[in-house]
């Protein structure tokens, strides 16, 4: 969602959507980012509400959320008062909640809502294609110490002759071609046993974090509130599946459906 051009006091934060059949409570509602006002629930249209808040022009205008935007500090605080507000709403029972994305911002109540409303019918699928879910992820990563244990065993300490040294160069070389396949094949199985017991599936897109080695799998699913302990018991399953291929496996959740409110919210 685009930011509007900015030009009062105070803009309009917005946090997320909520599908309610009533006004959302807010006992107990997180302060959310860093100098704005309480949220607070702004009827869009029937059962749909967003939650915003009021910010200060010189803190989130343009030229401010720019220059924020290359302080790492400043923007890991944005987003923490962020997903705190998101989550408040999540947690509320009978109510789905569409996660705005992080500086969702307008000129005022009033543009936020016209432009909301622009978009309703989108949100209306959003909130229809999440509903009773939430959202779980999976990472799995390579162990560097299974790899070096399984390559030293391949090589040999001491070659004595040429044809020997070339034996083992080459013993070397297939068993870190093996680890890479059998750790990546114990990848794609968990996550085709997961995707199959979820509504919706997707893997996300690599990401080249300087220093740290990419995960062979980065995943989220899309489970049924009701069938928690089902998805977290088939998690475990496959953790212990890569584990014993050489790879990690990490489950986290439940969070809000960031990644299925989108078109493309599919099993990919």
């Amino acid at each position: 969602m685009a930011r509007r051009q900015l030009s009062t006091v105070n803009a309009t934060y917005v946090y997320c959507v909520v599908a309610s059949p009533s006004r959302p409570p807010l006992g107990g509602v997180p302060a959310g980012i860093p100098g704005a006002a309480r949220p607070e629930p702004v009827l869009l249209t029937g059962k749909l509400w967003f939650i915003a808040a009021g910010v200060p022009i010189a803190m989130y205008g343009e030229h401010a959320v720019n220059a924020g935007l290359r302080d790492l500090e400043w923007v890991s605080a944005i987003a923490v008062g962020h997903e705190a507000v998101v989550e408040y709403f999540t947690r509320r029972r009978g109510s789905t909640v569409i996660p705005m994305k992080l500086l969702t911002i307008f000129s005022s109540v009033e543009s936020a809502r016209e432009e909301l409303l622009r978009e309703r019918e989108d949100i209306r699928r959003a909130v229809r294609r999440i509903a009773g879910c939430e959202e779980w992820g999976i990472r799995v990563f390579a162990e560097p110490g299974v790899q070096s244990v399984a390559v030293r065993r391949a090589g040999t300490s001491a070659p004595l002759t040429g044809s020997a040294f070339l034996a083992s160069r080459k013993a070397v070389r297939d068993a870190q071609h093996d680890f890479r396949l059998r750790t990546a094949a114990a990848a794609e199985e968990a996550y085709e046993s997961l995707a199959a017991i979820t509504r919706a599936a997707r893997q996300r897109p690599e990401r080249r974090d300087e220093g740290a080695t990419p995960p062979l799998l980065d995943a989220a699913f899309l489970v049924p509130s009701s069938s928690r302990a089902r998805f977290k018991a088939a998690a475990r399953k496959e953790a212990a599946r890569c584990a014993a291929a050489g790879a990690r496996m990490t489950l986290t959740g439940p969070w809000p459906a960031y990644n299925f409110i989108g078109n493309d919210g599919e099993k990919t």
